[in-house]
This record gives structure tokens, C-alpha cells and sequence, in this order.
């Protein structure tokens, strides 16, 4: 029996879609969220991150050219980093629990996490999503991958500092502190 490692992967990231809807039924309500121009456009870049990421569709043209060989064992390892990846992002999204959103927001009675993966990293669902694209641009190796992960990179980033800014209104007095003592996406780095 061959191993399907592209298909490994695809089951991987669909268990996390399955985590985040099953998890949107626990939601709080929305007090406060970001503007939907802003919404609109970290989704689109994200979107087209993902797409390029995931999708064969681009691999016409020099988006589809390989940056890695397509060795078996370079795929296993792409693979384990992406489920080590979505992995620690359900765990993050677990301990968020009933604060989690799809958005930027505040929910009703929002509160500070700050322990489990948020202990770690303040943006660990993000930790893990940047984990499991890097593990699937590993296994897939191709120039599409790439410029997939720097889109999701930028999407992000851009969503990091719209949720930031949420987060130091609501705790003005606990998020700052919180962030002197816990870096965004890599533990002790950044």
C-alpha cells in the first residue's frame, strides 16, 4: 500500500475546518469587531494564500515549477509538520474556547487567555496555521507554495494587528503586559 502523503495532508487540514465549525456553535455574541473593509481584504489575500497553497490549479507556468525534489521522505516530513501544526492550532482554538471568532472581535464577557498554547504564543491558532502551510508547501515543493505562505504570511499580519488593537481597548491594563511577556507567533523570537 503507497502512502498518499497529498491526500494525508488534505484529510489534515479538513479536520481543522471540521474543529472551527463545529466550534462556531460555541461562539459568544460579537460586541466589537473590525470594519468589514479590513475583513474583507485580509480574507481575499488569505483566501488566495490557501488557494495557492492546497490547489493544483496553478500549476501551469512557473508557479507549478518545483523548489524541492519530490522525495518521499522530504514528504513525510512536510507532512508531520503539517499536522504537528493544525494540531497545536486546534489546541489553541480548544482554549480559546467560547472567545474564539472567525474576525477580529470582542464577544460578550470576553476574556483574556493566557495559558495552554496562549502561555507560549499570543496568536497560536496563527502559530499553527503558519506551521501546517510550511509543512504542506514542504511535502508539495512547488513555487506556488511559496507565494501561497508569504500571502498567508501578509493576511495574518494584517489580522494581528486589527485583533491587537481590539485586545489592548478591551484589557488596557492586562494586554500590554501580556505582551512584554509573551511574543506573537514564535516562542522567545517574535
Amino acid at each position: 500500500m503507497t502512502l498518499n502523503v497529498q491526500a494525508a495532508i488534505a484529510y489534515t487540514w479538513e479536520s481543522l475546518g471540521l474543529v472551527w465549525l463545529v466550534g462556531l456553535a460555541f461562539a459568544k455574541r460579537t460586541v466589537r469587531s473590525q470594519p468589514n473593509g479590513a475583513r474583507i481584504f485580509h480574507l481575499v489575500i488569505a483566501m488566495l494564500g490557501f488557494f495557492l497553497l492546497g490547489s493544483g490549479f496553478f500549476d501551469a507556468g512557473w508557479l507549478g515549477r518545483r523548489f524541492l525534489p519530490a522525495h518521499l521522505p522530504l514528504q513525510l516530513t512536510g507532512l508531520v509538520v503539517t499536522i504537528a501544526g493544525c494540531l497545536f492550532a486546534i489546541w489553541a482554538r480548544i482554549a480559546l474556547g467560547s472567545n474564539w471568532s472567525g474576525r477580529a472581535t470582542v464577544k460578550a464577557g470576553h476574556e483574556l487567555i493566557v495559558t495552554g498554547p496562549y502561555a507560549l504564543v499570543r496568536h497560536p491558532i496563527y502559530t499553527g496555521l503558519l506551521v501546517a502551510a510550511l509543512g504542506t508547501g514542504l511535502a508539495t515543493g512547488k513555487m506556488r507554495c511559496v507565494v501561497g505562505f508569504m500571502l498567508i504570511i501578509l493576511a495574518l499580519f494584517i489580522k494581528i494587528s486589527q485583533e491587537e488593537c481590539l485586545m489592548v481597548q478591551t484589557f488596557p491594563h492586562a494586554y500590554p503586559a501580556y505582551r512584554r511577556r509573551v511574543k506573537a507567533l514564535i516562542p522567545g523570537v517574535f
